[in-house]
């Protein structure tokens, strides 16, 4: 019995599930308009922000089992209690919707998806066909026409060493088209053998591109033909008795064995494939991917993984779609489990590629045991950032201990400038935490007002107030993230007043703040450390902390070193005349060579431009409106 006017006690599974009523409550209301097509939904909370995105075959039979809150594991039904609001994107197919929720899993991070945390790019191999000397390099980012491409590879690393390695093969130059349109002497890479100097006309056009041809088949895994004609070239030589070019052409043979050999691992008959091995610890998971194209190996990069009770087969699943979200799948990709729905990401994956993808897990020969390979580097990589983590952790603690911190720090920020007497001015900002240096959050600044010689905390005063306005505005209450619980910036006690009243001013005076002052003849260890309504202090030479602090200091330095040394070297070979729509690096040249320098460009008359050898009356026209607009 129950007195009257109470509620009896709701039975366990009632209880469990009272919390997720009003998210119920809105997927309840949503599945009256939801249709039985193919697509994709998300689930909102309270500001709109996503918390969980999923495809499925039939949007309203796959919704539906969000009401029965019971029968959903922990992480779901948490998501279930947030949820405010549901939006949906039908589509053609199942596929298709597989597609676009990669997509959009990697474009919003919802907090109750398995998330492939990573924001570097993919490095790829150029080749800029649209010249009369094409140029080999390494590119990232967007492609263009009139180029082909290579790749992805793994690395910078790994990329380098193939560009060497079609350098010394191949000598295909790497130079910019304006380098190469100023020389008048071969560089040093022709005289180590590593170009072949179409600058000055050492190579012929006909035999340079002949090069190129051996190139495109080399990268395409032709290298067996290659190398027997380079074995042919090499002996009529020899029997012509010029042993000069036999010995050149020795060199390159060496070099082609040297790129075949260097894999670690071989799998005969492979051209265009990638390995894909998870390995989980803990809650924790890290995916290893190998790329090999053409049957060579591009190098490993591993990824690891948000948290979760998944299995490897539902990680698995959800990894592919992300990973080729922006990628180019290969024909084949050979894997450590069996994922969930292997036929449906097949099929996403061959629509986008444009033929047909082939999820393949091998049970034996060179593909299992490329497999196996890849699943100790997981293995061993997971337990290295394990291992790291805990001693990132146990450098926390200590950071949080000594600045009275209220908590471990789960972000810290480090600030520091560069400039040379004021010209060239950059601030910089580098982030970090329990993981190591957040290199995705790392911010460069360049200085837009005018900065005066020595004038630091006008530097810093802009930095501040460019990185803390903007996220005032839109994250005013700090739920992201992107906070720092710690800010370090390089200084002693001018530069720690001079940003407790810019943070004043702009509403976070409650960040803390500690500035690192070098100490007597800027030793490393002796560093003084300010901080508001505490006197100075050093640590013991041998603390782990101090060297922790040194790290975080001498990274944020680096950056800006770097950073600085960018921007002076792009000003340097930056001209006014690359501004000018239509003046390309050739025409660039005849004028630079005809008026001596972009300023007598710009001063000379109409009539001085449309005299000067190779410009013509309406070019000249178009460079003398740049300069003088509305001249007439």
């Amino acid at each position: 019995m129950t007195e009257a006017g109470t509620t009896p006690d709701p039975a366990p599974e009632e209880a469990e599930a009272a919390p997720a009523m009003q998210g119920v409550r809105v997927i309840e209301a949503a599945l009256a308009t939801l249709p039985l097509s193919p697509g994709v939904y998300r689930m909102l909370d309270a500001k709109g922000d996503a918390l969980y995105v999923g495809k499925a075959r039939a949007l309203k039979k796959r919704v539906v089992a969000y009401t029965q809150v019971g029968r959903l594991p922990e992480r779901l039904r948490r998501m279930v209690h947030e949820t405010r609001s549901l939006e949906v994107i039908t589509t053609a197919s199942e596929a298709e919707a597989l597609l676009l929720e990669a997509n959009l899993i990697k474009k919003l991070r919802p907090r109750y998806n398995i998330v492939l945390r990573d924001d570097k790019s993919y490095p790829w191999l150029v080749l800029t066909e649209d010249h009369p000397y094409p140029q080999i390099t390494k590119h990232r980012g967007e492609r263009r026409k009139g180029a082909s491409y290579w790749g992805p590879f793994a690395s910078a690393w790994a990329v380098n060493q193939t560009l060497t390695a079609l350098q010394r093969v191949f000598l295909l130059r790497s130079c910019r088209d304006t380098v190469f349109d100023s020389r008048d002497r071969p560089c040093l890479l022709f005289q180590i053998r590593r170009c072949s100097a179409p600058c000055v006309d050492r190579i012929s056009k006909e035999d340079y591109a002949e090069l190129v041809r051996d190139a495109k088949q080399f990268l395409s895994g032709e290298t067996p033909s290659i190398q027997r004609t380079l074995a042919r070239e090499m002996e009529e030589a020899a029997e012509r008795l010029e042993f000069e070019r036999a010995a050149a052409i020795r060199d390159r043979i060496r070099g082609l064995t040297h790129v075949q050999g260097r894999d670690r691992i071989n799998m005969e008959g492979i051209g265009d494939a990638d390995v894909v091995a998870l390995h989980q610890l803990a809650g924790q998971t890290c995916v290893q991917v190998f790329f090999f194209r053409g049957g060579r190996n591009n190098g490993n990069r591993p990824y690891f993984l948000s948290k979760g009770e998944q299995g490897p087969e539902e990680v698995i699943g959800a990894f592919l779609g992300q990973l080729y979200d922006d990628l180019p799948p290969p024909p084949l990709v050979l894997l450590s489990h069996e994922p969930a729905e292997r036929a449906l990401i097949a099929e996403a994956l061959s629509i986008k590629a444009g033929r047909k993808v082939e999820l393949h897990r091998p049970q034996r020969g060179d593909k299992r045991s490329a497999v196996e390979h890849a699943e100790t580097n997981a293995r061993e990589a997971l337990e290295r950032r394990m291992a790291e983590g805990t001693a990132q952790q146990t450098l926390l603690q200590g950071v949080a201990t000594l600045f009275d911190l209220p908590a471990m720090p789960e972000r810290i920020e480090v600030y520091d400038n560069s400039h040379i007497q004021g010209a060239h001015a950059y601030g910089v900002m580098v982030a970090a935490g329990p993981s190591g240096f957040l290199k995705q959050a790392y911010r460069k600044f360049s200085i837009r007002g005018p900065v005066k010689p020595g004038d630091d905390f006008g530097m810093m005063r802009e930095v501040f107030e460019r990185r803390f306005g903007r996220a005032l505005k839109e994250d005013p209450e700090r739920e992201s993230g992107t906070w720092p619980d710690l800010v370090l910036i390089d200084g002693g006690l001018g530069q720690l007043n001079a940003a407790r009243e810019i943070m004043a001013e702009l509403g976070a005076h409650d960040i803390p703040l500690v500035a690192v002052a070098k100490g007597p003849d800027r030793d490393a260890g002796r560093e003084w450390f300010h901080r508001a309504g505490h006197d100075p202090f050093q640590l013991p030479p041998r603390d782990p902390v101090l060297y922790y602090l040194q790290r975080l200091r001498d990274e944020a330095h680096r950056f800006a070193i770097t950073t600085h040394r960018a921007g002076r070297s792009k000003a340097l070979t930056t001209s006014e005349l690359d501004e000018i729509p239509g003046v390309g690096s050739a025409l660039k040249r005849k004028l630079l060579n005809h008026f001596g320098s972009a300023r007598g460009v710009r001063n000379a008359a109409l009539e001085d431009l449309e005299n000067a050898p190779g410009i013509g009356p309406a070019v000249a026209r178009k460079i003398h409106e740049h300069f003088h607009p509305g001249a007439g």
